[in-house]
Parts: structure tokens; sequence; C-alpha cells
């Protein structure tokens, strides 16, 4: 990504850190956006929402004036689901515990969408993987809880923190879980822009 400008449109300590753990130089800059979504295919919504991010971020710039015709902008955004229910950031420790209990014992997918902008262009495209949790007692619920390390997280878990001592396993992208696609972000860079990470 030679004379690429890559701008971050994501907060997220776990994006930021697959990037870095890639050898990827970049910039994070972040805008609001409405993230309100009525699309019911994960799919589908966590592409809209990364669409939104990427192109508040886009607009963001060129009001600023830092907008060049070499940046690419990458946003992301992440949802768990289960028995179609969306299952975004706990609001509260309460919350947290009814997903966590929600997600026990049982197997869920994780979707996260990417969007791409670059020269006029905005690409989007997804990754979908099921994660299993074991079974858990309401007390190994709470200890985890009372970590706060689901807070500010989808699915009110970290795959790559505590939660790990009771994930059974995963089909598909591990990152994809942690919070960006690495595979799915590689093809799309390649198949879009001709260009690799």
């Amino acid at each position: 990504m030679t004379d690429i400008r890559l701008i971050l449109a994501s907060a997220s300590p776990r994006r930021k850190e697959i990037l870095e753990t890639l050898g990827v130089d970049f910039t994070i800059v972040t805008a609001d956006a409405d993230e309100t979504c009525e699309l019911l295919d994960p799919g589908a919504r966590v592409e809209e929402i990364s669409k939104r991010k990427c192109l508040a971020v886009q607009s963001l710039l060129r009001e600023r004036g830092e907008f060049t015709t070499d940046t690419l902008i990458l946003a992301s955004d992440t949802l768990v689901t289960l028995d179609g229910i969306f299952l975004g950031k706990p609001r509260d420790r309460a919350d947290a515990f009814r997903m966590i209990a929600l997600l026990a014992g049982r197997g869920h997918t994780v979707a996260s969408g990417i969007a791409l902008w670059y020269r006029g262009r905005c690409v989007t495209a997804h990754e979908l993987t099921t994660v299993h949790f074991a079974s858990m007692t309401p007390e190994e619920i709470q200890t985890y809880v009372d970590t706060d390390e689901p807070m500010g997280k989808a699915g009110a878990y970290a795959i790559q923190g505590k939660a790990a001592r009771y994930i059974t396993g995963i089909e598909g992208d591990y990152f994809n879980v942690v919070g960006l696609p690495v595979r799915r972000l590689y093809t799309t860079l390649q198949e879009a822009f001709h260009m690799t990470l």
C-alpha cells in the first residue's frame, strides 16, 4: 500500500491492534454515524453500518481539508446474533449478564462488516463466524461480568480476553470475532482496488 494513506474509521482498540500486528501504517479518525438499522440480515446490517461510518469519516476529512486522492478509508462494524436476536454492546452489567446467559452452552454467529472508500468508490463486504460457548453457572457468568470486560463489546464478551476460558470452539475467521475480518479485508482490497495489506 505504498503512497496510500490508510484511515481507520474506528476507535476500537481491537481493530487498532489487529492492523498493528499486520504491520500496516494507518491513522485513526472517527466521526458520528447513525447506527440504527432496520435490516434483519446480519451481514447486510453490518455492511450498511460500516458504510455509514466510512462515509461519515470521508465527509469529515473533506470538511477539514485533509482529504487527498490517495486516502483509503476503512470502517467496520461487528454484531453478535442468536436466534435472530441482535446482541450489541451491553447497556450495563445486568444487560451483560443477560447476554452471556443467552450465549452459554450454545453456538452463535458473529458478523463483521467492512467498508472501504477509495477514489470515489465505497465497497462493502462481511464475514460470518460461529462461536461456541461452554455451559456456565450463574456464578461463572457473574464472575466474568464483574471483570467489566463485557462492557463495550458486541455480545458482551471478548474472545481474545478472559472469555477465552469459556469458548469451546469456533468455525471461521478468529479475527472476525475480535472485530476485523482480516482475510475478507485482504481479498476485498485485492478484488476491488488491486492492492494488498
